[in-house]
C-alpha cells in the first residue's frame, strides 16, 4: 500500500491499514516537521513498529538532500531482531517500488556476546568474560607483542578487519545480528568491530536503550550520532527506571573484597613497571598534569567504558595532583574502601544526601570532592598504563570508582541508602550500600538535548501527561490512541467472592489472607479447564506473586493448574522473561495451553 500523508509518501508493506496506525503516523509526522520530541501510547498488536518503521524511512526518502537517521532503542535482543525483521519487509517493499533509490544500509549493534564469532571467545560464560576474552586478543599491546613474537595469540578476525581498512565495509541492506556474523565468516572480518564503525553511516540503527542512556555506554558507542538523528524508544512504559538504574550503584560486602584484591594485583604490577618500564610511569604522569581530554585518540581495540558522569568541561581539567601518580591513586582507593567497609557495618537502616556523605569521606578519609570525581578516568588511564587485559577480574574496583564518581559529581537528585540485611531475610547480615538516583531526567536529559526528534512510545503510557514531569521534558505532541475493534471482545469483570462465597480482594490487609489465596487459586484453576490457549495471570508485585505461588504450591492447587497447563513465570531479569514469554507463546500456539504469571506496573 502506497499513500500521501502531506509532502511524505508513506510505503506500507501491508494491504490493510488499522484507523489508529494512520494517525498515529499522521502526529508523528508532526513532531518530525516540528523538530520537537513527542510521547505517543496504541495498544500493544495494533502495528505499532511497522507504522513508526514506515512513517520514517518514507519521511527520510522525501526528503534527500537532508535525510534524517533513524535510531531505534529496543529492551530486548528479541525485540531488536523482531524490528530489524520488520524492517527488511518494509525496505524489499520500497526497492519494487522505488528501485535502488530506496536502498538503505540498516543493522542491529548489541555486545561482544551476541555478535564474536571467535570460537576461543564466544565461549566464555558471561558478557563480561566475553569482552575480557576479546581484549585478551585485540588490546594494541598485545598486538605489538605478536609482531615480535609469533606465540601470543591474536584475533584472526580482528586482524583481518584492520588490515581491509577502509574496504571492511557493509554493503547497502538490512541486518540482523545473525545477518552480521554471517557476513563477518564470509569475509573473515570480527563482526562487532565492523558494526560499532558501520553505525556512524547506517541509515537506520537498531540498539539496547542502554548504548543511549547509560552514560558510560553512551560516551563509547553513539558519541559520533550526528544531531539530524530520530531517536524512538520503543516499549518505553518503564524509560524512567531504565534511567534511574543506569545512574544507580550498589556496593556489598564481596565488592568490597573482590576491590582489595583488585588493589593489591594493581600494586604489584606498578611495582613490575617500576623495575621495568619506569618511562611508562611518568608518561602518564605528564599526560595526566595535562588533563584527561589530552589522552589522544585510543585504538577502538583499547577505549573501555567511558565516565558514568562527567561533562566535557570537566575533562579539560589536570587530574587532581594528590591522584596523579598510580601509587597514590591505589592509595587513596584503599582509603574509600576501608571507608565503605565502615560505613556497611552497621545494625539500622541509614539514607544521607550526597553532599552528607562525601563531607563524611573528606573527614574521616581524607578524599575531597574533586578526587571523587575523576576516580573512574583516573582507573581507566591506570589499566592502559598497566596493560591489564582482564577487564571481568577488575569489575569490582570499577563499581567502587563508578559509585566515587557519580557521588562526586553530583548533589542533588540522589541518596545513599545502606540496608544491613534484606527485608526478605531480615536473619542473614547482607548489608548493602546503595547510590540511588531518584531524577530519570538525568540520564535522558543529554539524548532530548543531542537530537532533535525523540519518540517515546509503548502500548500503556498512561497516564501520559506524567512522562514529560518524570523526564523533564517538553513534547510538542502528546496523543493516545484506542484500538479499533470490529466486535465486543472484552469483558471486563470484577470478582468479590470466592466460590465459597468468602469475599476475596488485593488489599493489603486481606490479600494475605489464606481464605483469599485459596479462592483465587480455585478460581484460576477452574479458568484453566474450559478456556483454551493462553491465560495470562497479574499480580501487584513480585513479592506477593512468590507468596502466592508458593502458597499454591504447598496445598497442591499449582500441580493441578499444571495437569490443564504450563505456567511461565515473569522475573525482574529482562532475558529470563523473554524466554519465557517466547515459550507461553510457543505452548499456546502448539496447542498445549498456557499461564503466565507476571506483575501488573
Amino acid at each position: 500500500m502506497k499513500f500521501q500523508i502531506e509532502d511524505v509518501t508513506v510505503y506500507f508493506p501491508y494491504d490493510h491499514i488499522y484507523p489508529e496506525q494512520y494517525s498515529y503516523m499522521v502526529e508523528l509526522k508532526r513532531a518530525l516537521d516540528a523538530k520537537g520530541h513527542c510521547l505517543l501510547e496504541m495498544p500493544t498488536g495494533t502495528g505499532k513498529t511497522i507504522a513508526l518503521l514506515s512513517l520514517i524511512t518514507g519521511y527520510a526518502l522525501s526528503k534527500p538532500s537532508n535525510p534524517v537517521k533513524l535510531l531505534y532503542c529496543t529492551r530486548t535482543v528479541h525485540e531488536m531482531e523482531k524490528t530489524l525483521a520488520e524492517l527488511r519487509l518494509l525496505h524489499d517493499y520500497q526497492l519494487q517500488h522505488l528501485g535502488p533509490a530506496a536502498r538503505i544500509l540498516a543493522l542491529g549493534l548489541s555486545s561482544r556476546k551476541n555478535l564474536c564469532i571467535n570460537p576461543s571467545v564466544v565461549t566464555a560464560e558471561n558478557r563480561d568474560s566475553v569482552d575480557a576474552a576479546c581484549r585478551k586478543l585485540t588490546a594494541s599491546w598485545v598486538r605489538a607483542l605478536s609482531v615480535e613474537n609469533p606465540n601470543v595469540q591474536t584475533c584472526e578476525f580482528f586482524e583481518n578487519y584492520e588490515k581491509a581498512g577502509s574496504d571492511a565495509v557493509l554493503p547497502p541492506g538490512v541486518y540482523t545480528l545473525q545477518d552480521l556474523r554471517a557476513f563477518g565468516k564470509a569475509k573473515g572480518w570480527c563482526p562487532y568491530y565492523l558494526a560499532r564503525h558501520m553505525v556512524q553511516f547506517a541509515n537506520v540503527v537498531v540498539y539496547s536503550y542502554q548504548y543511549l542512556l547509560d552514560p558510560k555506554v553512551a560516551g563509547i558507542i553513539s558519541k559520533e550520532m550526528q544531531r539530524e538523528s530520530v531517536v524512538v524508544f520503543d516499549e518505553a512504559h518503564n524509560i524512567d527506571n531504565v534511567c534511574i538504574e543506569a545512574l544507580s550503584v550498589s556496593v556489598r560486602r564481596q565488592t568490597l573484597e573482590g576491590a582489595t584484591r583488585n588493589l593489591n594485583k594493581m600494586s604489584q604490577e606498578i611495582n613490575r613497571f617500576k623495575a621495568t618500564d619506569a618511562g611508562r610511569l611518568r608518561a602518564e604522569y605528564n599526560r595526566l598534569v595535562e588533563g584527561l581530554a589530552q589522552r589522544g585518540n585510543l585504538p577502538i581495540s583499547d577505549t573501555w567504558l567511558s565516565n558514568p558522569a562527567l561533562p566535557d568541561d570537566i575533562l579539560k581539567e589536570a587530574v587532581p595532583g594528590n591522584i596523579r601518580r598510580a601509587e597514590h591513586f591505589v592509595a587513596v582507593l584503599r582509603r574509600l574502601v576501608q571507608y565503605l567497609k565502615g560505613r556497611l557495618e552497621t545494625e539500622n537502616v541509614e539514607k544521607e544526601g550526597p553532599v552528607g556523605f562525601v563531607a563524611s569521606i573528606n573527614s574521616q578519609a581524607g578524599i575531597d570532592q574533586k578526587m571523587l570525581r575523576f576516580c573512574y578516568d583516573r582507573l581507566h588511564s591506570l589499566m592502559l598504563t598497566l596493560e591489564i587485559t582482564d577487564t571481568d577480574e577488575f569489575l569490582h574496583i570499577q563499581t567502587i570508582c563508578d559509585f566515587a564518581t557519580l557521588v562526586g559529581t553530583y548533589t542533588r537528585g540522589f541518596s545513599i541508602i545502606i540496608e544491613p540485611f534484606d527485608e526478605r531475610m531480615p536473619h542473614i547480615p547482607d548489608p548493602v550500600l546503595q547510590l540511588s538516583c531518584h531524577d530519570a531526567s538525568l540520564a535522558i536529559k543529554p539524548v532530548f538535548e543531542r537530537f532533535q526528534s525523540v519518540v517515546i512510545t509503548s502500548g500503556t503510557l498512561s497516564p501520559i501527561d506524567l512522562y514529560p514531569r518524570l523526564l523533564n521534558f517538553n513534547p510538542v505532541v502528546s496523543r493516545s490512541f484506542t484500538m479499533s475493534l470490529t466486535r465486543d471482545c472484552i469483558c471486563p469483570m470484577v470478582l468479590t467472592r470466592g466460590s465459597d462465597q468468602f469475599p476475596v480482594s488485593t488489599k493489603f490487609d486481606m490479600r494475605s489472607d489464606l481464605g483469599v489465596v485459596r479462592n483465587y487459586g480455585r478460581l484460576l484453576l477452574e479458568m484453566v479447564c474450559v478456556v483454551p490457549d493462553g491465560i495470562v495471570c497479574f499480580f501487584v508485585s513480585y513479592s506477593y506473586m512468590d507468596e502466592i505461588v508458593n502458597s499454591w504450591n504447598e496445598t497442591g492447587i499449582l500441580k493441578d493448574i499444571m495437569q490443564h497447563k504450563l505456567v511461565f513465570i515473569e522475573t525482574q531479569d529482562v532475558v529470563e522473561t523473554t524466554l519465557a514469554l517466547d515459550n507461553y507463546r510457543k505452548a499456546c500456539d502448539c496447542g498445549r495451553g498456557a499461564v503466565f504469571f507476571s506483575v501488573a506496573r
